[in-house]
């Protein structure tokens, strides 16, 4: 496979230094892109750089993950308009740890060949640099005009926020040029990769490979993702879309996939998915004879679910996606978690009330309008019953005079009241 011809199909190169294409040809050449670890979970606005590194491992290069421990203490202005929390080390190991994990999944750190993928973290050589070490190795290569020139600093600086910029984050680029100067020297890597804001970044760090060894190293970016609409990408109401299932549940992924419009859907399943050529074309071609039908939204989100979670979580996703979209029955309902099922609900009106209240058994007209005010009165409450217009964990209620108990409940707390075919109210018995 030809790394570069691959990306450039999927849209997926923005900026690449001449010569990369022909280092590539030459030899197995090792690459390395940058993740902040201050969080311990990727959310899917990493996932380009990842995919990135699983199709440069796939064309038979090696793949270096540098998670940023000294950088993420010090903070990155590119793009940003304040400075970012710093960490401590026990924190940035916890998040390494994590992160190594997720990546696991994405990326091959077991394989016996000279391609495994590695993880590094660059606080391991940066914690022993003293500051004196630091100007008399590292900053007189590179003069203070360079560093002016690089388009995230003149934003910084020429902004009209009163904050300007630190000193901190103004020796930034610096830093990370000493991550691939330390990189090339040990790793023999070659080439850095990352978003389109980090090539001046990259760029100094190739600047300085020149300078301090007379070597040649290469940087490539890949386009800042974008939504159609012009939204951010990535984030929801609720914030990131995480890989952690913990943070976002595998039901939340697979739906924010699953919702994207024609158009982002036709460029996502591109980038974040490993279908060849041929299968996105005759995707898309079906897609737009039958645009209703949503396929490219569906193997989009069928493709990137599993990858990052798994074949069961996906069928669990679309099982649940049923419950709320489709014909459900009372056994599928009782059958997701938790967590599946506060997804599936979330934003639904939730009434409290006391679990003791039904221990002993309760009259469903006195709790729905008495315990729980889903309905404002119980003549109303009756005459829907007697309609066929109210509905318990997705089996309607044949009669007003049924008795709850706490084997009614959902995951041992919780019972879905649905009126019609499309309001739904949860209540939560504590």
């Amino acid at each position: 496979m030809n790394f570069v011809e691959e990306l450039k199909w999927r849209g997926m190169i923005h900026d690449i230094m001449p010569g990369t294409e022909e280092q590539l040809a030459k030899e197995l050449t090792s690459a390395y892109v940058g993740i902040d670890p201050t969080a311990d979970s990727l959310h899917i606005g990493h996932l380009v750089s990842v995919m990135m590194l699983k199709h440069f491992q796939i064309a038979g290069h090696k793949p270096i993950v540098l998670v940023g421990g000294a950088t993420g203490m010090i903070g990155d202005p590119s793009g940003k308009s304040a400075e970012r929390n710093l960490l401590d080390e026990t924190a940035l190991r916890h998040n390494q740890n994590c992160l190594k994990e997720q990546l696991s999944k994405l990326l091959d750190f077991n394989s016996d060949k000279d391609n495994s993928a590695e993880l590094v973290n660059n606080y391991d050589w940066m914690k022993e640099f003293s500051f004196l070490d630091f100007i008399r190795d590292i900053g007189k290569h590179i003069t203070v005009n360079y560093m002016m020139a690089k388009d995230s600093v003149k934003k910084r600086i020429s902004s009209e926020s009163q904050t300007g910029m630190s000193f901190t984050e103004f020796s930034y680029q610096l830093v990370q040029g000493t991550d691939f100067l330390h990189l090339y020297r040990e790793k023999n890597c070659k080439l850095q990769m990352g978003g389109s804001d980090q090539w001046g970044n990259i760029v100094t760090g190739t600047e300085l490979i020149r300078r301090k060894e007379s070597g040649q190293a290469f940087a490539l970016t890949c386009p800042l993702i974008t939504k159609a609409d012009g939204g951010k990408f990535g984030k929801t109401e609720s914030g990131n879309v995480w890989l952690d299932p913990e943070r976002t549940s595998p039901y939340s992924f697979y739906q924010f996939w699953l919702n994207v419009s024609d158009t982002d859907a036709e460029k996502y399943i591109k980038i974040f998915t490993m279908l060849s050529q041929d299968e996105v074309s005759e995707l898309a071609t079906r897609h737009n004879e039958a645009p209703h039908m949503r396929e490219l939204q569906k193997k989009l989100a069928r493709e990137i679910t599993i990858m990052v979670h798994s074949e069961q979580e996906y069928d669990a996703a679309v099982e649940a996606s049923q419950i709320l979209f489709g014909k459900a029955t009372s056994e599928a309902l009782a059958k997701i978690d938790e967590r599946t099922f506060l997804a599936v609900f979330e934003g639904v009106p939730t009434f409290d009330i006391n679990k003791q209240d039904i221990e002993q058994g309760i009259n469903v007209v006195d709790l729905l309008t008495d315990n729980a005010a889903v309905f404002p009165s119980k003549g109303e409450l009756r005459r829907l019953i007697k309609g066929g217009g109210v509905s318990m964990n997705k089996e309607k209620i044949e009669s007003a005079e049924r008795v709850i108990k706490t084997n009614s409940l959902i995951n041992g707390k919780y019972l879905l009241i649905q009126k019609g075919k499309k309001n739904y109210f949860m209540i939560t018995a504590k």
